[in-house]
């Protein structure tokens, strides 16, 4: 059984999800950032944290890539050509999307106040506004990287998910209609009732 440090309602979410879909069982150890339980399996206090035979994953990336590599599910076999496509969406979504949302989170309640800097949100708003417009051209098949639900899809529709609750607008109907879908999946409704 896996072991989960972290609080649903941040990036922890993309884990359980994985974990979900691939039905696998796990211990959830509830933990916010920085808190000592955090600070126990990752010394930089971060979360998640992926606890396997005695050994701490850290990063939701790279946890979440190791599960689906591990099990075979949720990615495109390593050195095909549909594995370049889901690595390359997932990185555009990583430096796109979720590098700006987390920017705009460190100026808004990361940070501390004196070193915030809140007129850079503008900024991050129109940056994000024109990756929704790249990312949408990605989505040309039910999945964002092809016809099979992937890692990727697990990352996007979390940003997508974050860009709502910090007020940054998606202004793509294709994209709304594709994070709908995603919701709907039976595993995304398990962990969303974790995380009330």
């Amino acid at each position: 059984m896996y072991k989960v440090i972290g609080f649903p309602l941040t990036r922890t979410f993309r884990v359980l999800w994985a974990l979900e879909e691939l039905g696998q069982a796990y211990e959830l150890t509830p933990a916010k950032p920085q808190s000592d339980e955090a600070r126990a399996a990752n010394p930089s206090g971060k979360i998640p944290v992926l606890i396997e035979a005695g050994e701490s994953i850290t990063d939701s990336m790279a946890i979440i890539t190791y599960l689906a590599d591990k099990h075979g599910a949720l990615t495109a076999p390593a050195g095909t050509l549909a594995r370049a496509k889901q690595d390359s969406v997932t990185n555009m979504i990583n430096d796109e999307m979720d590098a700006v949302l987390w920017a705009a989170a460190r100026h808004t309640f990361v940070l501390p106040e004196e070193h915030r800097v809140p007129e850079v949100k503008t900024s991050l708003r129109w940056e994000f506004s024109n990756s929704i417009k790249r990312v949408e051209s990605r989505l040309t098949d039910e999945f964002i990287a092809g016809d099979q639900f992937t890692i990727a899809d697990i990352l996007l529709t979390h940003c997508l998910n974050w860009a709502r609750g910090a007020n940054f607008d998606v202004e793509s109907e294709a994209l709304l209609d594709y994070g709908k879908r995603m919701r709907a999946r039976p595993a995304f409704q398990r962990v969303a009732e974790l995380a009330k």
